[in-house]
C-alpha cells in the first residue's frame, strides 16, 4: 500500500502528465524534438530532483516516489520518461554518492532544479554490456587529466552542461584501474561526434562523444582514484529501478489505450471487449503489469532502507521489460492494423518500449546480475 503522501505525488504528478505532457508527446517523437521547456517546467516543480536532499536543492522523496515519477511521465511519453531517468539515476546520483562538497555544492542544486542537466558516459563501442573492457584513458599531467577516448549511445549528452564518465587511469590491472570523471560542456578537446537517429523514444537525444587530449582539471576525480568500477555498478542498481520504472508506465499505456478500443470497437455487431478471448488477454497483462510495479516498489523500498537491492533492481528491470514488451505486441494484436497508423499512440509505445530491454543493461545481462546475486546468498 502507498502512503498518503505517495498516493498525493502520484495524482499530482499524473494531472502534470495528462494536462502538460500528453497532448505534446506525439510531437516530441514525429519531430525528434527534446522537450526542453517541459523539462524546466518539471524542474521547477521538483521532478528532476525526487529523490534527492532538500539541502541541495531536491525535493526530499523517497525512491518509491521516483519510481513512481518516471512511471507515469513514461505513460505519457517514453522520451520524456528516459530524459528523466537518465539525468536523475545517471547524471546526477555519481555526485549525489560520491562526489565531494565541492562538486556537490557546485552541481547538486542545479542539476536537482533542471536549471543543468546531467548524463553518464560509460558505453564505449567495444564496452557495452562488458563495461570493464573501457578503453577510455585518463592520465594525469601536472594538475590536469587528460582524457582520449570515446563513448557511444550517451543520453542527453548533446544538451548536458556536465557528464559523468569513466576511464582507465593504471593499466594493467583490470577493473581496478577504472576512474570517474566529470567533464563540462564546452571543454576544449571534448566534442559531440553524432546525434543517433532511432526507432523509439526519438524525443530523446542520444549522442557518440569523442575525447581528444581533453583536460579536465585535476578536482574533476568523482571519488577514489581506481573506485570507478564500483561506483558505475552501484549507479547502475539505483538506474535499473528508473527503467523497469518506465517500462511499468508504458506496459500501463498499451493496457489502458488497448482496453479503452476493445470497449468502444465494435466486432460482429458486438463490443470486442464482451470477447473472452480479449478479456483474457487484458487480464493477463494488467496482472503482469501490476507484478512488475511491485518489483519496482519492493527494489526501491530496500534501497531507500539501505540494505542490499542488486538482485531485486536486476529482476524488477527484467521482468518489468519482459512484461512491456508483451503488453505493447498483445495490445498491438487488439488493435489490428489500426495499431500501426502512424496517429495512434500505440505504434509509439510499441517503438519506445524496446529501449527497456536493452538500456541500463540488456536482459540477458540482468540475467547474469540475479544469477551471480543467487551463488552469493547461498547459505
Amino acid at each position: 500500500m502507498l502512503t498518503k503522501e505517495q498516493q498525493a505525488f502520484r495524482a499530482e504528478i499524473r494531472d502534470f502528465c495528462e494536462q502538460v505532457l500528453a497532448p505534446v508527446a506525439g510531437e516530441f517523437d514525429r519531430e525528434e524534438k527534446f522537450p526542453r521547456e517541459i523539462l524546466s517546467v518539471m524542474g521547477k516543480r521538483g521532478y528532476l530532483g525526487i529523490p534527492y536532499d532538500k539541502k541541495f536543492g531536491g525535493a526530499g522523496r523517497d525512491t518509491i516516489c521516483y519510481a513512481i515519477g518516471v512511471e507515469e511521465v513514461s505513460r505519457v511519453c517514453g522520451s520524456t520518461g528516459l530524459t528523466m531517468a537518465a539525468h536523475t539515476s545517471l547524471g546526477a546520483a555519481p555526485i549525489y554518492l560520491f562526489g565531494n562538497d565541492e562538486q556537490k555544492a557546485k552541481w547538486l542544486p542545479r542539476l536537482a532544479s533542471g536549471q543543468a542537466l546531467g548524463a553518464f558516459g560509460l558505453t564505449e563501442p567495444g564496452a557495452g554490456s562488458d563495461a570493464g573492457s573501457t578503453k577510455t584513458t585518463a592520465f594525469l599531467d601536472g594538475n590536469q587529466w587528460i582524457v582520449n577516448g570515446s563513448k557511444c549511445f550517451i543520453t542527453t549528452a548533446e544538451v548536458a552542461e556536465l557528464l559523468v564518465i569513466t576511464a582507465v587511469t593504471e593499466k594493467g590491472v583490470g577493473t581496478k584501474g577504472i576512474s570517474s570523471f566529470l567533464v563540462e560542456k564546452g571543454t576544449p578537446g571534448f566534442t559531440i561526434a553524432k546525434r543517433e537517429n532511432k526507432m523509439g523514444v526519438r524525443g530523446s537525444i542520444t549522442n557518440e562523444l569523442a575525447f581528444t587530449d581533453c583536460r579536465i582539471p585535476q578536482g574533476n576525480l568523482l571519488g577514489t582514484l581506481g573506485q570507478g568500477f564500483k561506483q558505475f555498478l552501484q549507479i547502475l542498481d539505483g538506474g535499473r529501478i528508473s527503467i523497469a520504472a518506465m517500462a511499468v508506465g508504458l506496459g500501463q499505456a498499451a493496457l489502458d489505450y488497448s482496453a479503452r478500443y476493445a470497449k468502444a470497437q465494435s466486432l460482429d455487431g458486438k463490443p470486442m471487449a464482451e470477447e473472452q478471448g480479449v478479456q483474457f488477454l487484458l487480464a493477463d497483462i494488467a496482472t503482469e503489469i501490476e507484478a512488475a510495479r511491485l518489483l519496482v516498489y519492493d527494489a526501491a523500498e530496500r534501497k531507500d532502507a539501505g540494505v542490499k537491492f542488486t538482485r531485486q533492481s536486476a529482476m524488477a528491470k527484467l521482468y518489468a521489460a519482459t512484461v512491456a514488451m508483451r503488453a505493447t505486441t498483445q495490445a498491438m494484436d487488439i488493435l489490428g492494423e489500426t495499431g500501426g497508423l502512424k496517429d495512434h499512440p500505440m505504434e509509439r509505445y510499441f517503438r519506445d518500449v524496446k529501449l527497456c530491454e536493452i538500456g541500463e543493461g540488456t536482459s540477458q545481462v540482468q540475467k547474469l546480475v540475479i544469477f551471480r546475486e543467487i551463488l552469493r546468498d547461498l547459505p
